[in-house]
């Protein structure tokens, strides 16, 4: 028999805790943790039904579970049990109906002593009502009794007959009943249209309607729950008889919000509180259901006429009879009943709900006239739409609407058709019968059926009847738990037994931690210095001779033994995950050390071995987090011991197995092993180049068990090597040891599967050498096993010498000198080794400001000076650098010292270099001898924008929302020519007329006549931060973070245009002069060009080659440079004959054309800046690179 419940489920914190993230274990309140299934009814072994979706805890707790310190409070509605339906789709398309209550519930006292939850907390559970039939109201009744009685009912309730039969059973003194409609009418809805209606206009619900149909990308917001499931659900059946053919997640759980992005249709529900602006949302139709608003970046085509007035109108009749019917009598003349129906007058019920899906079926009836008459089913196609079309428009006298273009080509229209042919659903179509009750001018609610009697009614019995005792009543304290067996709590006993070792030391003994705080005596509040520190010398102890026992019960278990399941790997683990100070990471890399030198062999068998990789990456990793490099060095030592025999009887050593790890990628590591290694030396009076090279063995062999790259490694040994000058002949010898041992580890292992990205000095990732190589080509060194590593270094093949000496860091010593390596080389193969991409090293911080040369800068009477195309950086060391690209190799000019923040801002002319800082400081340097010149102090806040005027003065702007003009000769602020209400972040100023614009976080654009000394215009708009401003005469361009940018009139202080199109914060804004076009690029990675036509601004082209955001657009006359936060960069160029026809009509910007891009590396890019006369984009990266590309190299 079908039931229409199939599953009672219980969701909640289980026995295992971890947080969203993935992070195991208990981190207190306020963050949020995975929830689980706890208790189902049937059982999991139960044969009837298929069970519940393995995602279903998730989906009923799409934010997660909280922890909580009180319960229920009822002067507080937030905690008060909220009641909610979910729908899930599976894979066959077929649905799952869900009703949920979710409340606080006292947390369990096995888990709360484990985890150290302070006692009487409380966490989120969710009892969930699971079943096939969309009985929405029935399964929340039900739900909810259960809920208020704190019990579940034994026995089944069956699935009513369709049309036939009514069941009516009763949970305690709550009498409920359930029935199913028949067949033949409209589809069952047990939902209200109400809230549909109530959230949306007509308007908006004709809009979403037409989305919905037309199978757009549509996410729906809410803070309700319900409102999102219940909003889905009825759209669905106002498109009847179609349906909708794609994903469908009414409720998308939290952490899934990243499946927005997906470029395939769908239909998804989220809660409002959940932050979408780091997503791209390029064409999603975003529907805010609180607010009343519907959102897209792509225009959804209207519903044609007249059938869109049609509908418009019989839904404001329904929705508002009396405005509607305002100017009629009160008698009626002629007038049918139907027109205005007797539900007019009722407050909302299922008339209503059954009214207006039938004037969404008479929307179909009237657009799909006649499209009986066109259905082929020929073997090209199912429907012939082009001369259904042409006969539309032949009685409409209108062309081929593209609405209706568009949706008889949705997979919605083509399943009805394909459903309808040969089947027996076509003789119940209500479409094809409303279209004939139409035809032949019967009343449209003849199709529906009418039930001529009532229902049987079936009982289901009370199993409680006759049974002692069974008016008894038992309150419970929280939500009851079902009888577990005896594996389920082997099971569970044996979890929280692991979790309550792992914090059985770290609860006691760390005055720190949050958990320690609460139930503390007062003896321990009272220890001494001195008595703490021996108390904790005790707990380091324990928790070392307990990771003893259990290391050596490990390495005993048996062939048959998993240990990835057994007891000792569950408590190591989660001593090490849960011990906030490392004590059980380091106890435990110890244990294994002392066992090494105990004697023992350290061979594994192939389970201790997976067992062992994987606690040592978990200990690694949580002293990545704590910086403990000392546990990572031991452990990095004792993982080249153990190993285990491969099928061919070769030792396969730990070590090549953790490669994954992030810390090897940190030059600071190695630095720091290298130290730690001479301290330790026993030598310390032999030569000190050969003990710095006895060390740097060491080091290398290391990197060579592990796996890194050759040229990384050889980075980081050459690093080390040349900041202890240990010579060119320990360097060949170095080189050629390093080759030599990776030859060995690829000629039997091969390549490394796992990769690491390339070694960088400030621990972020930086590019692969392929960024400063030629991209086809591999190191010599991996090119095949035996080769000579003399070979590798002095042939013609010069591939590897680049891969050795490219990434040599510059010092200090050898900064305004030329590269002793380059002069070596010959001419032929300093040709060879250039590539079209450049690292240039130097800075130690995150490079935070750019600024290239230009040749207006530098021009005088001569021509061109010598730095015109130098770039100039600034980064977080406090540091400005100077770079002549022409230097291949020792492009280093000069390092400027003099702040002592972060440097965001860089201006330059002939003679002089001007830098803003973090620091409220301006510095003028002189650009030839590197001097500092001047220090200019006045702001108040972070100097955001510089640039150097004429007449040696120097105009700023800083967070502190001013604009000043400075004088360099008398080191003094001429005036502060400008005042903003916030911080000011960009800014533009025009020489030649004295007109000052800069806009920032109150979201102004601001105007000043400096010469005249006054404001000329806020230009007010926008409504977030403006990021970006371009002044081009009489025109400003501003781009702004609500995802707009806007063309102003300087002269008139007026907004000319808004260009609205991209679906992210406009980071950068640029005017084409000779053309007079617009390029705007956004955080989704998208470049829009824009030209005027007609009187107004459109979007002539979009550019997708960038996937991340746009951070700069520098436009010339023929060229135009874009960079990306990605490290991606692109060259665009646009042929000269294309001016010949300037003042004509046709459009110009389209002219750009792509004429080269890099390809990409993985990089953390925090900006660009374009030297377009020599085509080269330079890139700061947030690890202190800054990479060059010159487009013109290895055409």
């Amino acid at each position: 028999m079908t039931r229409i419940f199939e599953y009672f489920v219980v969701c909640g914190i289980g026995p295992e805790i971890s947080t969203l993230d993935g992070n195991k274990g208990y981190h207190g309140t306020g963050v949020m943790y995975l929830p689980s299934v706890l208790d189902q009814y049937p059982p999991s072994n139960n044969a009837l039904y298929p069970p519940p979706p393995p995602q279903l805890s998730t989906c009923v707790l799409p934010a997660g579970v909280e922890f909580y310190s009180s319960g229920l409070n009822p002067n507080d509605a937030s905690t008060f049990p909220k009641s909610y339906p979910i729908v899930l789709t599976e894979g066959d398309g077929s649905k799952i109906y869900v009703s949920c209550i979710a409340f606080r519930d006292p947390v369990c006292d096995d888990i709360a002593e484990a985890y150290r939850i302070p006692a009487n907390s409380f966490a989120d559970k969710c009892i969930c009502l699971v079943s096939r039939s969309p009985s929405f109201r029935v399964l929340r009744d039900a739900l909810e009794e259960l809920f208020a009685l704190c019990f579940s009912p034994d026995g089944s309730v069956p699935l009513p007959t369709p049309g036939k039969d009514r069941v009516l059973f009763a949970i305690e003194n709550c009498l409920l009943s359930v029935e199913a409609p028949t067949k033949d009418g409209l589809p069952y809805a047990d939902i209200s249209f109400q809230p549909l209606v109530q959230c949306l206009d007509v308007d908006n619900l004709i809009t979403l309607f037409t989305a919905v149909l037309l199978e757009r990308r549509i996410l729906l917001r809410s803070n309700k729950y319900s409102l999102l499931t219940l909003v889905s659900e009825a759209i669905c059946h106002l498109i009847y008889p179609f349906r909708w053919q794609h994903v469908y997640i009414p409720l998308l759980f939290f952490n899934g919000v990243d499946y927005i992005d997906a470029p395939t249709p769908y239909m998804m529900g989220l809660h409002s509180g959940v932050d979408t602006s780091g997503l791209a949302m390029d064409g999603v139709v975003v529907v805010d259901l609180e607010y009343n608003r519907i959102t897209t970046s792509e225009e959804i085509p209207p519903i044609p006429e007249p059938e869109l007035s049609s509908l418009r109108g019989e839904i404001m009749k329904l929705l508002y009879p009396k405005v509607v019917g305002i100017d009629q009598m009160k008698t009626s003349f002629g007038v049918s009943s139907e027109q205005y129906p007797k539900s007019a007058n009722k407050p909302w019920g299922e008339e209503h709900d059954l009214q207006l899906r039938l004037i969404f079926l008479k929307f179909f009836a009237s657009i799909l006239s006649g499209y009986r008459n066109f259905i082929e089913n020929s073997a090209t196609q199912v429907f012939n739409t082009q001369a259904f079309l042409k006969k539309r428009s032949r009685s409409t006298n209108q062309p081929p609407e593209p609405m209706i273009e568009q949706f008889l080509d949705s997979q919605g229209f083509l399943d009805y058709l394909e459903r309808g042919i040969g089947s027996d659903e076509n003789s119940n179509n209500l479409l094809d019968k409303l279209q004939d009750a139409i035809g032949r001018g019967q009343n449209p609610m003849s199709i529906l059926p009418c039930l001529m009697e009532e229902p049987e009614v079936i009982t289901i019995s009370d199993h409680g009847v006759g049974i002692a005792g069974s008016g008894a009543k038992y309150c419970y304290d929280r939500f009851p738990s079902n009888v577990r067996t005896e594996e389920q709590e082997e099971r569970r006993n044996a979890i929280i037994a692991a979790a309550s070792g792992a914090l059985e030391y770290s609860g006691r003994h760390m005055p720190s931690s949050p958990s320690m705080l609460v139930g503390k005596d007062s003896k321990a509040e009272s220890l001494s210095p001195r008595e703490r520190a021996a108390e904790r010398e005790r707990m380091v102890l324990d928790i070392k001779v307990k990771l003893q026992g259990l290391w050596l019960r490990l390495l005993k278990l048996g062939a048959t033994d998993d240990p990835l399941s057994s007891f000792e790997y569950g408590t190591i683990l989660a001593l090490i995950e849960s011990d906030a100070e490392g004590i059980g990471g380091s106890g435990f890399v110890e244990c294994i050390r002392e066992h090494i030198h105990s004697g023992w062999a350290c061979r594994l068998t192939e389970e201790q071995f997976v067992a062992v990789k994987e606690l040592l990456k978990t200990a690694i990793s949580r002293a990545t987090s704590r910086n403990d490099m000392s546990t990572i060095r031991d452990a990095l030592e004792v993982s080249a011991e153990m190993y285990k025999k491969d099928s061919n009887n070769v030792p396969d050593y730990v070590q090549r197995h953790l490669l994954s790890l992030s810390i090897w990628e940190e030059l600071r590591f190695w630095e720091g092993y290298f130290e730690y290694l001479m301290d330790q030396s026993s030598n310390k009076m032999s030569n000190y180049v050969i003990l710095v090279t006895a060390q740097l063995i060491i080091v290398a062999s290391h990197m060579a068990g592990l796996g890194i790259p050759d040229t990384d490694a050889w980075y980081i040994i050459e690093t080390i090597a040349n900041k202890n000058n240990i010579g060119y002949k320990q360097f060949i010898k170095l080189r050629g040891l390093l080759s030599h041992i990776q030859q060995l580890r690829i000629g039997y292992w091969g390549i490394s599967s796992v990769k690491i990205q390339s070694v960088s000095p400030y621990g972020l990732p930086s590019p692969r050498l392929q960024d400063a190589a030629d991209e086809s080509q591999q190191p010599a060194e991996a090119s095949g096993v035996g080769r000579s590593w003399v070979q590798s270094m002095f042939s013609r093949d010069t591939t590897s010498r680049a891969n050795s000496f490219s990434r040599a860091p510059v010092n200090e010593s050898t900064k305004n000198t030329a590269s002793p390596r380059k002069a070596d080389l010959p001419a032929a193969g300093q040709k060879k080794t250039q590539s079209s991409m450049r690292i240039l090293r130097g800075h130690n911080g995150a490079v935070t400001a750019l600024h290239c040369v230009t040749r207006r800068e530098v021009w005088d009477l001569v021509g061109d000076r010598e730095d015109a195309g130098f770039f100039i950086s600034g980064s977080t060391d406090c540091t400005v650098k100077i770079w002549d690209p022409s230097l291949r190799g020792s492009e280093l000019r000069a390092t400027l010292k003099g702040h002592t923040g972060a440097v965001r801002a860089i201006s330059s002319d002939r003679g002089k270099v001007v830098s803003g800082s973090d620091d409220q400081s301006i510095i003028v340097w002189d650009k030839q001898t590197t001097q500092l010149l001047e220090e200019l102090k006045g702001h108040d806040g972070q100097v955001s924008c510089v640039r150097m005027l004429s007449g040696e003065r120097v105009l700023t702007a800083s967070h502190d929302g001013s604009v000043k003009m400075w004088d360099v000769r008398t080191d003094t602020c001429v005036a502060t020519v400008g005042r903003c209400s916030s911080a000011v972040i960009c800014m533009e100023y025009d020489d030649s007329t004295g007109i000052l614009a800069a806009g920032g976080r109150d979201a102004v654009a601001n105007i000043w006549d400096i010469r005249a000394g006054r404001q000329m215009h806020k230009l007010l708009g926008h409504t977030r931060w403006i990021r970006s401003l371009r002044m081009v005469g009489d025109t400003i361009i501003t781009g702004s973070d609500d995802w707009t940018s806007r063309i102003w009139s300087v002269s008139r202080g007026t907004c000319d245009a808004v260009l609205a199109c991209h679906a992210g914060p406009v980071l950068c804004v640029e005017y084409s002069i000779p053309d007079k076009g617009i390029i705007t690029g956004s955080t989704d990675g998208l470049l829009r060009f824009w030209e005027n036509e007609d009187g107004g601004i459109k979007c002539v082209k979009n550019v997708t080659i960038h996937s991340s955001s746009i951070l700069s657009i520098n436009a010339g006359e023929h060229w135009l440079g874009i960079g990306a936060a990605d490290n991606s960069m692109s060259l665009f160029h646009r042929p000269q004959e294309r001016f010949g026809g300037f003042s004509g009509a046709g459009s110009k910007v389209p002219g750009w054309q792509l004429y080269r891009t890099p390809q990409r590396t993985v990089a953390l890019v925090r900006c660009v800046v374009s030297d377009l006369e020599r085509k080269r984009i330079c890139s700061g990266g947030r690890n202190g690179l800054l990479r060059l590309w010159e487009a013109t190299i290895n055409i």
